[in-house]
């Protein structure tokens, strides 16, 4: 296959083909497809809308005020519907699923979004399909066009997949609505998201959902500018999900933006001011400048500074000369506890670990190579 980790987001209007109701057989086969991957080595996770759409369903379609909090009352009845259907479904194919309800807070906040990518990658690395939702049954402001999309888009970025598939009930983005006019012509490929293109995306084709073309390609920059490949295309055309992983042309597909790391290094450089300092012996620093690699614990020699788990830290050397600043995997607590050991040892002595890397290369940036 031609991407390593995918990620999926399934509109309302997929699995419910257009009804009032999940559409049980096609969840199946999108199943199916996703275990096809799966069993091909690609790691796989879903993004899934519906659980309102469930909500009324298991309650035989209640009519019901149109506030925020009947809403939410459908949310927090369909999301356990909706999770069940999954799990159901991935069992057939002997897959296991994790559920994951988020909110654009939890992605806001570094200590909590990488509380967030710990367990999809511990899932993945499980075998174990993580759906992620939006937290519609506490959320206030998340219940709007797009949340779905958009959501997709910055869990694309939280577990570092190369590939965004947007699933909708439309083939794909067209030149014109073709809900109006019937010779509009889909738009195979897009290298640039503009003003101009932005006005050909319309609004909800579903009285389902919430999620138009628009947000889908604020979903797609989202992801382009992070170095992901993105496709919009129908959740109903045959195989699309096999044929899109395999690079048939499927829909619209967008070009990723090149040395997409260089926005990432800029956002640590300019981010919030460091919350403290590490220092590192001249075998980490030859590691971290000229090998690209992680900070590991037993390269630090000390800990400057009162900080919590995901803040922005300066990384400095013996004489203090600054090297970088990168995103901390631990508090200020455990690096004093764990500096100047080695990685296996860090689980026994905190009695839990966020992985081998104190600053991983992901989320540093080196400022003297």
């Amino acid at each position: 296959m031609a991407y390593r980790r995918v990620v999926i987001k399934l509109g309302t209007s997929v699995l419910t083909s257009g009804s009032k109701k999940l559409d049980k057989a096609h969840m199946v086969e999108l199943a199916r497809q996703m275990s096809v991957l799966m069993k091909a080595g690609v790691e796989v996770v879903l993004c899934t809308s519906g659980a309102i759409a469930a909500g009324r369903e298991h309650l035989s379609y209640p009519i019901l005020p149109d506030t925020m909090a009947h809403k939410q009352l459908l949310a927090a009845v369909g999301q356990s519907q909706l999770i069940l259907a999954w799990s159901q479904l991935f069992s057939l194919y002997g897959i296991y699923v994790g559920q994951l309800l988020l909110t654009r807070a939890d992605l806001e906040d570094r200590e909590r979004y990488l509380n967030a990518r710990d367990t999809i990658n511990t899932l993945i690395s499980n075998n174990i399909v993580p759906i992620i939702n939006e937290n519609d049954a506490v959320a206030t402001n998340e219940i709007k066009v797009g949340d779905n999309d958009n959501l997709s888009a910055r869990a694309a970025l939280l577990c570092d997949a190369d590939l965004l598939i947007l699933l909708t009930d439309q083939k794909g983005l067209f030149d014109s609505d073709p809900r109006n006019n019937p010779n509009a012509k889909l738009i195979a490929q897009v290298q640039n998201i503009d003003d101009s293109l932005r006005l050909l995306a319309g609004g909800s084709g579903s009285a389902l959902g919430t999620g138009g073309m628009a947000t889908k390609l604020e979903a797609a920059d989202i992801a382009r500018h992070a170095g992901i490949e993105v496709v919009i295309a129908s959740g109903h055309h045959e195989n699309v999900i096999i044929k899109v992983v395999e690079k048939e042309s499927v829909g619209t597909h967008f070009s990723a933006i090149d040395s997409p790391l260089e926005s990432r290094k800029q956002w640590i450089l300019a981010g919030p001011a460091a919350k403290g300092c590490l220092v590192i012996d001249d075998g980490a620093a030859n590691a971290v400048i000229n090998q690209g690699r992680s900070l590991l614990s037993k390269g630090i020699i000390r800990v400057e500074g009162e900080f919590a788990r995901g803040v922005t830290l300066r990384i400095v050397d013996i004489n203090g000369r600054s090297l970088g600043r990168g995103i901390s995997r631990y508090c200020a607590k455990d690096v004093s506890q764990i500096c100047g050991k080695h990685s296996d040892e860090i689980e026994s002595i905190l009695g839990y670990d966020y992985g081998d890397a104190v600053v991983h290369r992901n989320d540093m940036v080196v400022l003297d190579s």
